[in-house]
């Protein structure tokens, strides 16, 4: 993992995607539990790849030369165990056009071979803190369909606040936002 930025979270790593990860991803947005959620991320095993290599590995090193002035980046980062190496999620950011500015989002997914284990709470809490710590982020956002509630617990506990309703693709969500200065104020508790 030497060349790939990394933000350690205890149990986990979250790393950069990198081309190797492409059965990982593929495998786990072919899980009912993962497409049900995120459709968009379903995918034959060639456009992963195809995304992976042109779009993702790319966009992650712009979000990167670009920091602290992140703008409309994107940074997808693999949740990967410490212990074993091996990619069980993923956990990102990017502009949710759906939201009214300011419109940084977080999603995540975790392979239903993981759950339970308070991984995704650990990848969320990390990803929120480099943000806060090292971007011009002042509020983040996070979109949670109703009966999705193992994801509405995690960002919950992450202290996102829920902010009503919002359609998406004609769906309802749960919104829910999480300011900086919240934020600091409670990890300085």
């Amino acid at each position: 993992m030497n060349n790939y930025f990394t933000i350690d979270c205890g149990d986990i790593v979250l790393r950069e995607f990198r081309v190797e990860d492409v059965d990982a991803i593929y495998e786990l947005t072919s899980q009912p539990e993962v497409y049900e959620f995120l459709p968009d991320w379903r995918s034959t095993r060639e456009q992963r790849l195809d995304w992976v290599t042109k779009y993702e590995i790319p966009e992650n090193k712009d979000f990167l030369a670009a920091v602290p002035n992140i703008c409309e980046n994107w940074l997808k980062l693999g949740i990967v165990l410490k212990e074993t190496d091996e990619f069980i999620g993923f956990c990102n950011t990017g502009i949710k056009d759906e939201l009214s500015e300011p419109n940084r989002e977080v999603s995540y997914a975790i392979s239903k071979h993981h759950r339970n284990k308070g991984y995704t709470t650990q990848a969320v809490r990390g990803l929120v803190k480099y943000l806060f710590e090292n971007t011009d982020v002042e509020i983040l956002n996070a979109v949670v369909v109703p009966r999705n509630e193992a994801s509405i617990k995690v960002i919950e506990k992450c202290g996102f606040h829920y902010n009503g309703d919002v359609e998406i693709e004609n769906q309802l969500h749960n919104h829910y936002r999480l300011e900086k200065e919240e934020w600091k104020s409670r990890a300085l508790l």
